[in-house]
């Protein structure tokens, strides 16, 4: 195993490692020459030692890197460092169709056709370069961020020698055609049939032949009829139905010649869904399938003669378990195997019984095609599917042409796009798409509107403009809160969807994963939607900001910072600088607007006048300044009979001073206030407050209370 930071064939940094097989480690690293990221796979070292499979190792892997194809994983760079053999690929972004099959269940047609068409193409371009995969599976098809499909691991699987394969693995197994399991010759048609049955999955979301171990499969494979997807999907189109029999044939003659032809037909299929355009050739009576002897399941059990499954690694680590865990293939060309003279007597011998069936077979299709011509089953330049309520208004279409050489437009809607334009060409007539649209009333690829209504006489040669249905197959969303950020855009961006981010503080949804999503899981959207992702931030920050109080009564202050979860502490202070009221305050502990922990303590300071000494002979306090007052105070309305304070209120010299005259004495009206103000001062207030529940009450003041100098 590679160690972090280590370098391989001087450009190759080790990052880490992401994947892990039955022959190689995946490794991500960065390429210092070319500066971008790459995947290293590094072969294990108990395969280093073999050097006929380094040799086709080599080969293989150089043929796969001239490779380079927009749904392929491309091969960069091959190479050896100090015994290390390795292959340098593309970095792919995103998850495994096997996982994404796995998490939604089952794919819609439209979404499965799509993935189906794009693995075509990267397989259309290997099989011209002679690259056969050998492994197609949904485990090596990669669903990048972008939505782009990728097919890994190219022109690797024939490197594999029999002694690296193990009996045990589940994975390839479930996908490797009839002739791979009997450990025959295998080429394009083999990569047609696993696609075939990826496909298959992609659709009912289960695999068409499964067991408890790789012979079980095998023998399946060898033996069984594939039962039709139709059963776990209905309303699975007969199109696509038919195009995933004829790539499962178990005869290689009866399945696609190419993978162009797959391609066409997959196309169609989106344009005419329910059409009968998939032709497969006719099982002849002598090509049914044919039971295995004893020896020959004997053989598959213990792995003679070639019987093995094949199998490859990857370099996608995602939700990987042991069942799937991917092996090289074992096969090797003909060209490096050395056949005895009895091999090739044998093979000869096959062919030509081979030979002799398919000889057989075109003689019968030859015979029952003029039988069914002679009884008018076959109708040649047109379709014999057509049922006769289209016979019929072809009739009429036919019909419409009148003395003046113009014809009546034909309703067009609910036909294919294929269909219209030869009813239009018959008439004369010539057709054009103006668009697409979404509508629940149409099936997608046939016509849901026309601009010439139907039975308008037009001139021939006149052009009829329609609009295309493309369906309701409309993504669902899927099942993405609590994913991180990356991997539910990945999900949804692979349904053609777009997203936006937002983000908010939860207690419960760690950082980096998402909250809510808007439409919300399992909601039927629009292709092309905006879909709105909540990203947690993580918890919020608890503390408090500290409100400023400076001017605030004492009872005031208190209340203000207890509501916010703050402890109070009050001190008194007789400086008069903060510009405030007896009994306010005046300088607070903590700087408002600072955040501090709930249940900090804040130390207030409350601004109290010095008092004067001197008491006057009724309690009051008496200055031996020359200023005094002597008046007689009546009982305010409101009050009750309890404790009371009394405070006097002066300017001096601009500043209100406020000085307690009696704190806490109970009093009885009419009551004679004698006490001393300040110096040059002839005015004051006086104040009176009631002790109530605890707390001082204002119950009346008496205004301008006269000071004369004595």
């Amino acid at each position: 195993m590679l160690k972090e930071g280590m370098i391989v064939g001087e450009r190759y940094e080790i990052i880490s490692r992401i994947g892990s097989g039955g022959m190689a480690d995946v490794y991500k690293a960065k390429d210092h020459k070319l500066n971008r990221l790459v995947a290293v796979k590094v072969m294990k070292a108990e395969f280093s030692q073999d050097k006929g499979f380094i040799s086709k190792f080599r080969k293989e892997a150089q043929a796969a890197a001239g490779l380079a194809h927009p749904n392929v994983v491309n091969v960069y760079d091959v190479g050896e460092d100090n015994g290390i053999y390795y292959i340098v690929m593309e970095l792919v972004q995103g998850i495994t169709l096997k996982d994404y099959i796995t998490r939604k269940g089952k794919l819609s047609v439209r979404e499965a056709t799509s993935i189906a068409i794009q693995v075509s193409l990267g397989l259309e371009a290997a099989h011209k370069s002679n690259i056969v995969h050998r492994d197609v599976k949904p485990q090596n098809i990669i669903i990048s961020v972008d939505g782009k499909v990728k097919l890994s691991d190219f022109g690797i699987a024939r490197a594999a020698s029999s002694n690296t394969i193990s009996s045990n693995v589940m994975g390839s197994v479930h996908y490797s055609s009839p002739e791979q399991v009997r450990g025959g010759y295998s080429d394009a048609k083999s990569d047609i049939y696993s696609l075939g049955i990826t496909m298959y999955e992609m659709v009912t979301g289960r695999v068409p032949f499964d067991g408890d171990t790789t012979v079980a499969i095998a023998i399946k494979h060898l033996q069984e009829e594939i039962v039709s997807p139709r059963k776990y999907v209905p309303d699975l189109p007969y199109s696509l139905e038919q195009i995933i029999l004829k790539c499962t044939q178990k005869s290689v003659d009866r399945r696609y010649a190419s993978m162009s032809e797959v391609i066409e037909d997959l196309k169609h299929s989106l344009l005419d869904p329910n059409g009968n355009f998939v032709t497969v050739t006719p099982l002849a009576q002598h090509a049914q399938t044919v039971m295995l002897s004893k020896d020959e399941l004997e053989a598959i059990r213990e792995g003679r003669s070639g019987y093995a499954t094949p199998q490859k690694d990857t370099y996608e680590d995602e939700d990987e378990d042991e069942d799937d865990e991917d092996e090289y293939d074992e096969e090797y060309d003909d060209e490096d195997d050395d056949d005895d003279e009895g091999e090739v007597s044998s093979k000869l011998e096959k062919a030509m019984t081979i030979g002799g069936f398919i000889i057989g077979a075109i003689i019968i299709c030859i015979l029952i095609f003029f039988i069914a011509r002679a009884a008018g089953l076959v109708n040649i330049g047109g379709s014999a599917n057509k049922d006769d309520a289209q016979q019929t208004e072809q009739e009429e279409i036919d019909d419409t042409v009148d003395e003046n050489g113009q014809v009546s437009v034909p309703k067009l809607t609910s036909m294919t796009e294929e269909n219209a334009l030869s009813v239009l060409e018959q008439l004369g007539l010539k057709g054009n798409k103006i668009g697409e649209s979404p509508s629940s009333e149409y099936k997608a690829g046939t016509i849901m509107s026309q601009e010439t209504e139907a039975g308008t006489k037009v001139d021939q040669g006149t052009v009829i403009n329609y609009v295309v249905s493309t369906g309701t197959d409309a993504p669902t969303i899927p099942s993405i809160i609590g994913k991180s950020q990356s991997e539910a855009e990945a999900l949804i961006k692979a349904l053609g969807l777009n997203t936006e981010i937002q983000q908010d503080y939860s207690d419960t949804v760690a950082i980096g994963k998402v909250i809510s999503v808007d439409p919300g899981e399992g909601t039927q959207v629009s292709a092309g939607s905006t879909i709105t992702l909540v990203v947690s931030l993580g918890e919020e920050n608890k503390q408090v900001e500290v409100p400023n109080v400076i001017g605030q009564d004492e009872a005031t202050a208190k209340k203000t910072l207890n509501d916010q979860g703050l402890q109070v502490n009050v001190e008194t202070t007789t400086d008069a600088s903060g510009n405030v009221a007896e009994g306010c305050v005046a300088n607070q502990s903590v700087v408002a607007g600072t955040s501090v922990d709930p249940g900090s303590t804040i130390t207030l300071q409350v601004y109290h006048a010095p008092s004067v000494p001197a008491e006057s002979e009724n309690g009051g306090t008496a200055d031996s300044g020359s200023w005094t007052c002597n008046v007689k105070l009546d009982q305010p309305s409101t009050y009750i009979g309890g404790p009371v304070q009394l405070t006097l209120v002066q300017n001096i010299n601009g500043q209100n001073v406020e000085t307690v005259i009696l704190d806490g004495q109970t009093i009885t009206f009419p009551y004679t206030l004698t006490i001393a103000g300040a110096d040059g001062v002839d005015t004051g207030t006086v104040y009176l407050r009631e002790m109530v529940d605890g707390e001082y009450v204002e119950r009346g003041h008496y205004s301008n209370v006269p000071f004369k100098q004595s």
